[in-house]
């Protein structure tokens, strides 16, 4: 720990009335005043000075917790609540500190003020996902001022840089300070236990509860085709640029296979149901028809139900008259649990001969038991405090921290929960302008997660 520790400056137009003395909102509020701007690469605006702050209060509150990292500018917090049975497993709860660019100009508000106003909490990171360390945060300091202990270990991480690779967080942490997480057996982070306001057949409303078991695995590759150089007014045979474009056009345009995981049917099938649907899956154009009568639920199901291959970079060449020996590209590569060799069997075959490839980032597809105590504990902890709440089991299309420890043998699931607003305000503006999470949702969403945490 440092001396002098960072507190966030005073914005009196941003603070509200708290519900606690350790209300979420405004935690979150505090939180989304450090600038933790993550622009990828290895660069960051740093999660040093946030990481500080939250170890302040946790120290303060009599907890030990650890400020760790692979340099000074890029620290995570990591936290070990003794329960009282120390015989059961252990629980991971893990959340970043790191954030996505945010362009001011196009703001209604400055990013960075966490302004409270019109009933929710703005600045980039209120949803994604300052809002779970707040609500982290602010069971942490409610169980030390009411001397409460979990039933069993409760391990917390405020992780940098997810936003980029995790090489600075997650992963770092796995890797350096595996033991850390001994006794762990399950984690939750993000995405999941979010209030969804639907429609059913009959005009009654649905509040759906996704919570994740699965999330595809995330394979970069970066590919590169040779040919001989020479001057752009005389073509070669073997031109490094157009063997490129053709093995990327035959990646982009591939059509993948439909493919249903237990987790994207059980979602479609309970979600429907739910709705008063009757889902049939048997066919490709019913399980379509089946994702249109979600509506909004229907988005992470579209891009679950089967792999995806995106290129994304392409570099080659320096001057115009001037043909490049050598040509790259990045492709952006999602496959389902189960199918990650079978995906890259593909992928090879499409780019053809004269192209070579490695891994930017190579994390596998993660899958956990959705019929598990655990997703038990959270979809009771979550009906306990909205008894009309339909909790369901998805599959995330991108990533999260969650590929980091699952390798450690932790069975991961993304629960963040937020309660649904009583005047339906929504969280909006993830990764976009004017981001924010409805104050209410924040402080429903932290008596849920308190309740998970203290029962499970």
């Amino acid at each position: 720990m440092t001396n002098n520790l960072p507190t966030p400056p005073v914005d009196s137009h941003s603070m509200a009335s708290p519900e606690s003395a350790f209300d979420p909102a405004d935690l979150c509020s505090q939180l989304i005043r450090f600038d933790t701007t993550n622009h990828g690469e290895g660069k960051s605006a740093g999660e040093k000075e946030c990481a500080e702050y939250i170890a302040s209060l946790l120290q303060s509150a009599g907890y030990a917790p650890l400020l760790l990292g692979p340099s000074p500018e890029r620290t995570s917090v990591v936290l070990r609540v003794e329960g009282r049975d120390r015989t059961l497993p252990g629980l991971l709860v893990h959340a970043h500190l790191d954030v996505v660019p945010a362009e001011p100009e196009q703001w209604s508000s400055d990013p960075f003020s966490g302004e409270i106003a019109d009933g929710y909490v703005y600045g980039r990171g209120a949803s994604d996902m300052k809002d779970m360390v707040a609500m982290t945060l602010a069971t942490l300091l409610e169980w030390a001022q009411q001397g409460i202990r979990p039933q069993r270990d409760i391990v917390v991480a405020f992780v940098a840089d997810e936003e980029d690779k995790g090489d600075y967080g997650a992963l770092w942490l796995a890797a350096e300070h595996p033991e850390l997480f001994t006794g762990v057996e399950a984690a939750i982070g993000e995405s999941g236990g979010h209030a969804t306001l639907l429609t059913a057949v009959d005009g009654s409303p649905v509040r759906l509860y996704p919570v994740a078991v699965a999330e595809r695995g995330t394979l970069h590759i970066r590919v590169r085709a040779q040919g001989t150089s020479g001057h752009g007014s005389r073509p070669v045979p073997v031109n490094a640029v157009k063997i490129l474009i053709s093995a990327l056009e035959r990646v982009g345009q591939h059509q993948w296979p439909l493919t249903l995981t237990p987790a994207v049917k059980s979602y479609i099938e309970q979600t429907t149901a739910a709705l008063g649907h009757r889902a049939d899956l048997e066919t490709e154009e019913g399980v379509q028809l089946a994702i249109e009568t979600m509506g909004a639920a229907g988005t992470v199901a579209a891009v679950t139900i089967r792999c995806s291959s995106t290129p994304t970079v392409l570099r080659a060449g320096y001057k115009v008259n001037v043909i490049p020996g050598t040509a790259e590209a990045d492709i952006d590569i999602r496959c389902l649990p189960g199918t990650e060799e079978s995906t890259m069997a593909v992928i090879d075959s499409l780019l053809g001969p004269g192209i070579t490839r490695e891994f930017l980032s190579h994390q596998p597809p993660t899958q956990s038991d959705a019929g598990s105590h655990w997703f038990d504990s959270m979809s009771t902890a979550l009906t306990r405090h909205d008894p009309d709440a339909v909790v369901v089991p998805y599959c995330m299309g991108g990533g999260t921290d969650a590929k980091a420890f699952a390798p450690l043998g932790i069975s991961c699931f993304g629960f963040a929960p937020l309660g649904a607003d009583p005047e339906g305000r929504t969280v909006d503006g993830v990764h976009g302008i004017d981001e924010r999470v409805p104050v209410a949702s924040l402080r429903s969403g932290q008596r849920i997660l308190r309740d998970f945490l203290e029962n499970v």
